[in-house]
């Protein structure tokens, strides 16, 4: 999950660090601090274990995300997070490296 640039509107680093901060005081567990993409477009991200898709959701809402990226074991989920709605693509993770072509 991250707090960066919301509605993909580009901030600046100091009010998407505030904006990390804030998510990470508004998340009540662990967290494990991670980056989410890459350069130009690297964010400062937290992994959430334990987070349900609904949590995941409702914390991407408040801070002005279009998606969030949850998952347990190896199935994924890209939530769609509307104004009004969410929708979710659900699909299979599949370990980094050659693809073997078994999920």
């Amino acid at each position: 999950m991250t707090a960066w640039n919301p509605g993909g509107q580009r901030q600046p680093d100091a009010m998407n660090r505030r904006a990390a901060q804030q998510l990470r005081l508004a998340w009540e567990g662990a967290a494990v601090p991670v980056v989410n993409g890459a350069a130009p477009w690297a964010e400062d991200a937290l992994l959430l274990p334990g987070a349900r898709l609904r949590e995941a959701a409702v914390l991407g809402r408040q801070f002005g995300q279009a998606a969030a990226l949850w998952g347990t074991g190896r199935r994924v989920a890209l939530v769609w997070i509307g104004p009004e709605a969410v929708s979710v693509e659900r699909c299979w993770a599949v370990p980094a490296g050659p693809y073997t072509g078994s999920p």
